[in-house]
């Protein structure tokens, strides 16, 4: 896949709107899906660089099988590893048959304006419910811990306190968001839960075959 004219999109957008935004041009079609970011203009907003991973969005994105599910993102929050706040919009770049071949993003640094909003608000007693944002992951390892821990969120009680049950919805959580696609991931997942490989693979098979 050419993408050139993406790579040439993402460096106009990062030059008209300076150092704070980040643009990302994530290749799909590589035969790669732990190293997917075929360019990127300001990686030190996320500490990232060419040659490394996909974000949660890409992964899903690997994983999806039916493309026409997919629909672009505009303006989500998601959080960097060292706590700081963006701004997110997410493109998937679509092959002439719909298949998705990339995506593209872009991921504007707010945290000072956050900053200067929650000052403002404390003036004028503003209160607002406010989205958690997720964070970026730097390594597919930190994204496999981020959803980790996002899916025993999902279930709502602790691994040791987790029957069979709570295991397979955690579980399928993880195969849907495509966490098995990481290189061994399967060894760390049956570890976190006190699982063997083959339980792991049988609990994923349960849910298959039962869908919800």
């Amino acid at each position: 896949m050419d993408l050139t004219f993406y790579e040439r999109l993402a460096k106009a957008i990062a030059a008209q709107f300076g150092s704070s935004c980040e643009v990302v041009v994530h290749d799909l079609k590589s035969g790669d899906p732990e190293h997917t970011i075929a360019a990127i203009e300001n990686g030190h907003v996320t500490h990232r660089k060419k040659g490394d991973g996909p974000s949660r969005v890409v992964l899903e994105a690997l994983q999806e099988k039916d493309p026409d599910k997919l629909t672009d993102q505009a303006g989500y929050l998601m959080k960097t590893h060292d706590g700081r706040v963006l701004k997110c919009s997410t493109i998937y770049i679509r092959g002439e048959d719909g298949t998705i071949d990339g995506v593209f993003s872009i991921n504007y640094d707010v945290t000072e304006l956050l900053m200067a909003e929650r000052a403002i608000d404390a003036i004028l007693h503003h209160k607002e419910e406010k989205k958690v944002p997720v964070r970026i992951p730097q390594s597919v390892n930190e994204l496999l811990d981020d959803l980790i821990e996002q899916s025993v969120q999902l279930v709502g009680k602790p691994v040791a306190m987790m029957n069979k049950e709570d295991k397979i919805e955690a579980i399928a959580y993880l195969n849907k968001a495509g966490a098995f696609l990481i290189t061994r991931s399967g060894d760390k997942v049956s570890k976190y839960f006190g699982i063997s490989k083959y339980t792991l693979y049988s609990y994923i098979d349960a849910k298959n075959s039962n869908p919800v």
